[in-house]
């Protein structure tokens, strides 16, 4: 019944608009205070008595004007998400770290970093590890600053960023007319569908228990060094963790891997929900100055993933540095490691993109047909006008606007012949390229030291 009321309050909006959480409160209360009036309110008791008559019982009444009910009825069939809802978010929610619309972002960030970090620094202090006495020290260790301080704390923001970036996006498949007034429905309906995957219960217990078993054991059998660390000791022939290392390894490297999982899940739930998406009769629009047939937008979704993507670089980062810092080894060495991280991280939201190219092609070499025949005939008509002189007598040449119209049939079949094949600019994927390499150029500094750089730049000023 709920959701049924939520769909006719909703019916105006979901075509026309995608207002605002505030948006929403403001309207329904305002409507609650025009329905319900003040005691003694003559107008007020017409309206409820017109409301009564109308067929809709108090509770349907109640139901209508409580803006939770209504704005969760909305967001089912209209608001895109991939990060409101699941278990970790209703935690965030009932521990005050999250308001429904994910705000509060500085008191997550800092909760959880400090719940991965804080306490590997005191057990640390009371182990005698922290500045010395082992190889390689808690303060010294480049990775625990990556991937506590760093990468954990920008994966769990950047939740907010994909939320204010994407549902937007997604509205213009409605506001752009490429989703036609007939395949509405359906449309709903697939957002619908990825909105209840992203919020599963048992896929989110399915992450966190991989992220516990399988993480634990690629940990273990990857990244154990034999020299003694903050949070492994060697005794006999195997190692042994320390207080710090039982914090470090069975909850602070477990919420990581989970948190990455999970940003992992949804770039799956995106993936699928785009290429649904793809098999509905879209309607391209063939001279769209975004030469992308009006899809354009999606390259938006690239921005919106960026931060999950450069904690990732930055993860790589404090692997790399700490090799180079207590293993000996060189940054030359890592190259190919470096270029392969990159590719795969800016394939992993370029590839969805291609999910239209079949489209696109089509609909481009539809676009040139249907031009190609208007553009012979105008070309056709200026011929025997102005060349040929088939004109009617009287026309001058100087001033007309023949000349103008033919420019801009130029102009706009340049347009149709240049339509990309998949909807995102070079320009684009070179700031991607260069945000994912940015946090990765500090480790040059292991190569020239910081003073030769500064004397090269003095000499290259001055």
């Amino acid at each position: 019944m709920v959701r049924k009321i939520g769909r006719r309050v909703c019916s105006g909006l979901r075509l026309e608009s995608h207002p605002t959480h505030s948006e929403l409160h403001t309207g329904y209360r305002a409507v609650g205070r025009r329905a319900g009036g003040q005691p003694g309110d003559k107008t007020a008791q017409k309206v409820g008595s017109a409301q009564s008559s109308s067929g809709l019982s108090n509770m349907q009444q109640a139901e209508v004007l409580n803006p939770r009910v209504a704005n969760q009825a909305c967001e089912d069939n209209t608001n895109f998400t991939l990060v409101l809802g699941g278990p970790l978010y209703q935690l965030y929610l009932r521990t005050k770290l999250a308001r429904p619309a994910l705000e509060l972002v500085p008191r997550r960030v800092a909760s959880i970093a400090l719940i991965c970090w804080l306490p590997l620094l005191v057990l640390s202090l009371l182990n005698g590890s922290a500045l010395g006495g082992v190889a390689v020290p808690f303060l010294l260790d480049l990775g625990v600053y990556t991937r506590f301080l760093g990468a954990l704390p920008l994966m769990v923001a950047a939740e907010l960023i994909v939320y204010q970036r994407l549902s937007p996006i997604v509205q213009q498949f409605l506001d752009r007319g490429i989703v036609l007034p007939q395949d509405r429905a359906r449309f709903s309906d697939l957002v619908a569908s990825a909105k209840r995957l992203q919020s599963s219960a048992l896929a989110e217990g399915i992450l966190f228990v991989a992220a516990i078993t399988i993480g634990h054991w690629v940990w273990k059998e990857n990244m154990m060094s034999d020299a003694p660390t903050w949070f492994a000791s060697s005794i006999g022939r195997g190692q042994h963790l320390t207080l710090a290392g039982c914090w470090y390894a069975f909850v602070s490297l477990p919420i990581l891997r989970f948190i990455l999982l999970r940003w992992y899940f949804r770039l799956f739930v995106w993936y699928r929900f785009l290429w649904q998406v793809r098999a509905l009769p879209l309607h391209f629009h063939l001279f769209h100055p975004d030469r992308a047939g009006g899809i354009g937008f999606l390259s938006g979704s690239v921005s919106a993933f960026a931060p999950v993507l450069v904690a990732q670089t930055i993860l790589l980062t404090g692997i790399i540095g700490d090799r180079i810092w207590h293993a000996g080894a060189t940054l030359p060495t890592f190259k190919m490691e470096i270029a392969e991280a990159i590719a795969f991280l800016m394939l992993l939201v370029l590839i969805p993109l291609t999910f239209f190219l079949f489209g696109l092609e089509e609909a481009g070499r539809k676009a040139k047909r249907e031009y190609g025949i208007l553009a012979s005939r105008y070309v056709e008509d200026f011929r025997c006008k102005w060349i040929q002189g088939q004109g009617t007598e009287g026309d001058r040449l100087l001033g007309t606007s023949d000349i103008q119209s033919l420019a801009d049939l130029g102009n706009a079949y340049s347009v149709v012949s240049d339509m990309r094949l998949v909807p995102i600019s070079k320009s684009e994927i070179i700031r991607l390229a260069v945000s994912l390499i940015f946090p990765i150029l500090p480790l040059t500094l292991t190569m020239v030291p910081l003073d030769k750089i500064v004397d090269r730049l003095i000499k290259l000023v001055f």
